[in-house]
């Protein structure tokens, strides 16, 4: 792409736990219990162990040049990152060359293969997982600012979510946690009052409460996340994990949780973001035309909380520049997703000229660093934009 270097920080990037984590960090009856990923010899299928159950799922097929033979600069990991073409998915010093590259400055970053542990039964192992994935992932983010890693969070007992909330921010000095979009199985929604003392240890810890696309916990009877295999299926399953960012947003701000705690911000992630307006509507036109039925009474308009507390990433939306742009809303934040396929590395720049060569440089700048900076006031300014 010719023109200047374009500078954005990223609201959705992904660490890689090295595979033997759990073994060197945690005892060896609960590191046996903790997720890991065992591919079939002919690759079309992978298992992920996860507290004494089996998860099967197939693997997308080696991508190959005209030829037929494999296309090393496409293939995808284990762990649905881009094979040799990010060297700095696992190792930080190499990611901060990556980031340069790319015109990434900050990020925050999701787990990978964590992921899988809302999907344990025993609280005593949930909790242990989550933090040795801490620690490590706190060991990562000491190599630079920029990084901003998210704290996993136990979530079968309050008492143990409070306390990692405060042991990560206290201890680990991280600024973020991460949560699935929906609660583990036999927790009450996250609507739930049940959950108020975890939001408050949030506020009062100053942790941006995260979540990500994609997560919600599931059985080894069922397909991961949302799972179409008819005409249209891929296209289908894509859009459809966007709807888990809309309803978590919507459920907590309907359930008062940033009335009655102000102070905390949420990022949803990887899930668009030109819903927001869209949602804010709907929840406004509920709260009025069905007053009588809404629980609980807010102090502001629905619509207020979304525009005031709770941002979202998007990647490719050139509709998502416009919800910020033509409809108002500050809280727009873009994301690469790395070091993912579907994310932009290798062509970064070019997908930031996409969406911004066109748009008021005030509100390019908002939405590619500015809405970051003000979730993360602790991450170092990104530089300015440089000629070309």
């Amino acid at each position: 792409m010719t023109g200047p270097k374009l500078w954005a920080n990223s609201g959705d990037s992904h660490l890689m736990e090295p595979p033997d984590l759990f073994q060197k960090r945690l005892p060896e009856h609960i590191a046996e219990r903790m997720p890991r990923s065992v591919k079939d010899p002919d690759g079309q299928w992978e298992t992920v162990y996860v507290d004494g159950q089996e998860f099967r799922r197939r693997m997308p097929k080696m991508p190959t040049d005209n030829l037929g033979n494999i296309d090393r600069s496409k293939l995808r990991n284990l762990d649905g990152t881009i094979g040799d073409r990010a060297p700095g998915a696992n190792d930080p010093h190499l990611r901060l060359k990556d980031l340069d590259q790319e015109g990434v400055w900050a990020e925050a970053t999701y787990p990978s293969i964590g992921v899988w542990s809302y999907s344990i039964r025993t609280p005593e192992v949930v909790a242990a997982g989550a933090r040795a994935i801490n620690d490590w992932a706190a060991e990562f983010q000491d190599v630079s600012p920029r990084f901003v890693v998210t704290a996993m969070i136990p979530l079968l007992d309050v008492g143990d979510a409070v306390a990692e909330v405060r042991r990560a921010s206290r201890e680990l000095k991280m600024k973020a946690t991460f949560l699935p979009i929906a609660p583990p199985f036999g927790r009450p929604p996250f609507a739930h009052e049940e959950w108020d003392p975890l939001w408050e240890a949030m506020e009062e810890e100053g942790m941006v409460l995260g979540f990500h696309v994609g997560t919600e916990p599931h059985t080894p009877d069922q397909r991961t996340g949302v799972y179409n295999t008819g005409r249209g299926g891929a296209i289908q399953n894509y859009v459809e994990t966007s709807y888990g960012a809309q309803k978590i947003a919507v459920s907590l701000i309907s359930a008062g949780v940033f009335d009655r705690y102000p102070a905390l911000k949420m990022l949803v992630s990887e899930g668009g973001a030109t819903w927001g307006p869209f949602m804010a509507d709907r929840m406004d036109e509920a709260y009025r035309q069905h007053s009588a039925a809404v629980r609980p009474k807010l102090s502001k308009l629905p619509s207020e909380y979304l525009h005031t507390n709770v941002y979202a990433s998007f990647q490719h939306d050139r509709s998502a520049v416009l919800a910020n742009t033509a409809m108002g809303w500050q809280n727009v934040v873009w994301g690469s997703d790395y070091p993912h396929t579907e994310g932009t590395f290798g062509h970064t720049q070019k997908t930031l000229h996409e969406l911004f060569d066109d748009i008021d440089p005030a509100a390019s700048r908002r939405i590619r660093v500015g809405a970051f900076e003000e979730l993360f006031p602790h991450v170092p300014p990104a530089p300015a934009d440089e000629p070309a």
